[in-house]
């Protein structure tokens, strides 16, 4: 075995970081996805096309908005359980923000399922109008991404895990979630202003 002159908690700190590092790089890149339909979308409708998507947007999407932004708070507060070593606090907290992402991606379905009623597919004559299904199934994809990221760290709650590693764990968890729900945020607005 070679010796590459770390110690294990030197490789374990690295790891670590690196972790990090890719979540934020991971996360850089769906920002850039979402700019980059935003800007199709606004080049789109600016060429004439169509104007707009030209529909009211289901009111569904406002208690999402509701559920995701309360699943953001539950988890900040798991977290500050995770460090302070109250599993019993941290794993009801976790069940709870899952049952919240749960209810979140229900909605987004049934938010899909009133714009089928209103007869706005996917595939239409208002090409703008797809983009509502392009921006909340990308998102919803995401969303899944997030709910096995905390499953996992239920999962290492309820081992329990290490103390630093439950928490390196929740810290990521942390970081992935509220970006989803900053990018629930500005998808809602992004899609409000342009109905």
């Amino acid at each position: 075995m070679e010796n590459t002159g770390y110690s294990i908690e030197e490789e374990l700190i690295q790891s670590r970081k690196a972790k990090k590092f890719n979540l934020w790089l991971g996360m850089i890149g769906m920002f850039m996805m979402f700019a980059a339909l935003s800007s199709g979308f606004i080049v789109y409708t600016a060429s004439g096309v169509d104007k707009g998507i030209k529909t009211i947007l289901p009111s569904i999407f406002i208690w999402s908005t509701i559920v995701i932004v309360v699943s953001s708070i539950t988890l900040h507060f798991a977290f500050q359980a995770a460090k302070a070593e109250k599993l019993a606090r941290q794993k009801l907290l976790l069940i709870i923000t899952i049952a919240l992402g749960v209810t979140f991606f229900v909605l987004q379905n049934d938010a899909w399922g009133v714009l089928i009623s209103r007869e706005i597919y996917f595939i239409n004559s208002n090409a703008s109008q797809s983009f509502i299904y392009i921006f909340t199934g990308l998102h919803l994809a995401h969303i899944i991404a997030g709910l096995i990221v905390l499953v996992r760290c239920f999962i290492g709650a309820a081992k329990p895990l290490p103390f630093q590693d439950n928490q390196f764990r929740m810290n990521l968890a942390v970081i992935f979630w509220h970006f989803l729900d900053l990018l629930w945020i500005y998808i809602y607005v992004f899609l409000l202003l342009n109905q």
